[in-house]
């Protein structure tokens, strides 16, 4: 969190320390809002959230690498970007 701004809840955290409770021991955790990997994803989420899930009796919790570099995303958002760009002409001003 960041910022004196109230931040949407449940926080994660929260969210990680009381799923043991509900019977969940492995889990998989992925971060959509994010395209590529970083501080906030790997560490934040993959680190610190695995020892708070583990520190509240989970077994288990994998990160799901973001889309990063994947062949797949980057034909997607090629694709995409040449739709959004045509009637562009080079050159020109915006």
């Amino acid at each position: 969190r960041f910022g004196k701004e109230e931040w949407l809840q449940p926080y994660t955290e929260d969210v990680l320390a009381g799923l043991p409770d509900e019977g969940v021991k492995k889990l998989l955790a992925t971060c959509p809002g994010f395209t590529a990997d970083c501080l906030e994803t790997v560490d934040e989420v993959g680190h610190e959230g695995g020892e708070i899930f583990s520190a509240a009796g989970g077994e288990l919790l994998h990160l799901a690498p973001c889309l990063n570099a994947h062949p797949r995303w980057l034909d997607a958002m090629t694709s995409i970007v040449r739709s959004e760009a045509s009637g562009w002409h080079a050159g020109e001003p915006s």
